[in-house]
């Protein structure tokens, strides 16, 4: 190899090391920040000595004694890493009413019983009645798939719902949930740090997509969506597994790479039913325009005219959270192709 190569390889090295050193730095000083069990006055501290040294490592990569430096940061980092990885997620905690049950079913033949379904009544954000029952329902009676997203500030960013419909004009909700802790906060960047725990809920409609409407004022809107009855079983019975698997082994939620939209994103694949990547799955407040492409919901209309039908807000107002919201907030909603 001449000696043009090898000074275009290491200055390549370098190059990788200093974006390693600098993401490395960076994340691990979050974690430290969020997460160390101590006093600010110590965590304050700690972070601002494992960021030295990372300070210390990136400089250290434009002199010749970059390979020592490194050698101290991996051994630093790889410390860190062995404590996050003994952070785990709780089972009990003092959860915020809504999330304060994790549900639960089981299948026999064609029956599905869930434990705890929500089915609170909303007056107000504060003033509801909680109410968690056990139901059954028939998955040969499974019609359609339903998806709701509800926009609570930038259009780039939205909480997704699937709700499952039944022959008979039942609706079942499923949402995928931060389960804070009572006073706990909102904060996209604190979780993903392993603040809270995942959790699932299975919910009535008129609860966890009227409460968004009708109670927050957030911009909800629905998507009818393409899928056969069996795809909607397959998918139904892969959110009751992965309930079962949280209620027995809790998970901590992510922003990124585990919340409303990843889980589901995974849930798909295991039922058979997967989809390919796409950016607009992080980022899902784009989610109607990569389902439209895809040709999943109806494109007899513009995008923009089909986000405009399944404006809920209007029909929710209207009806009121009783039992004739699901049937007002899907008409003149456009179903597939």
């Amino acid at each position: 190899m001449n000696r043009t190569a090898v000074k275009l390889l290491r200055t390549l090295g370098i190059l990788l090391a200093i974006n390693v050193v600098a993401a490395a730095t960076g994340w691990g000083s979050l974690a430290l920040w969020y997460r160390l069990p101590v006093a600010e006055a110590a965590k304050v501290a700690l972070c601002g000595t494992f960021a030295l040294i990372g300070l210390a490592t990136f400089i250290a990569q434009f002199t010749e004694h970059r390979r020592q430096w490194l050698a101290v940061f991996a051994a630093v980092f790889g410390a860190l890493l062995v404590w996050w990885n003994t952070i785990d997620p709780p089972k009990d905690g003092n959860w915020s009413p809504s999330v304060a049950r994790q549900v639960t079913g089981e299948i026999e033949g064609d029956i599905l019983t869930l434990t705890s379904v929500r089915a609170f009544e909303w007056r107000d954000k504060s003033d509801f009645t909680a109410k968690w029952n056990t139901e059954t329902y028939d998955l040969s009676e499974l019609q359609t798939i339903d998806i709701f997203l509800s926009y609570w500030g930038v259009p780039q960013m939205a909480h997704f719902i699937l709700s499952f419909g039944f022959s008979d004009g039942d609706y079942l909700a499923w949402s995928v949930e931060v389960r804070r802790e009572i006073g706990g906060g909102f904060s996209p960047i604190a979780d993903l740090f392993k603040i809270n725990p995942l959790v699932i809920l299975a919910t009535e409609e008129e609860d966890v997509i009227g409460v968004r409407s009708n109670i927050r004022g957030e911009d909800v809107h629905i998507f009818r969506v393409h899928a056969t009855p069996q795809t909607a079983r397959n998918l139904l019975e892969e959110y009751v597994r992965e309930a079962n698997a949280i209620a027995e082994t809790p998970r901590w939620y992510n922003s990124f790479s585990t919340n409303c939209t990843t889980v589901i994103y995974k849930m798909l694949s295991l039922a058979g039913e997967g989809i390919p990547f796409d950016w607009r799955i992080i980022v899902n407040g784009y989610l109607p325009e990569m389902m439209y492409d895809r040709g999943t919901v109806n494109t007899s209309v513009s995008i923009s005219e089909l986000r405009e039908l399944g404006r809920i807000a209007p029909r929710a107002l209207a009806v009121g959270l009783g039992p004739e919201f699901s049937n007002a907030i899907r008409k003149g909603v456009p179903v597939p192709d």
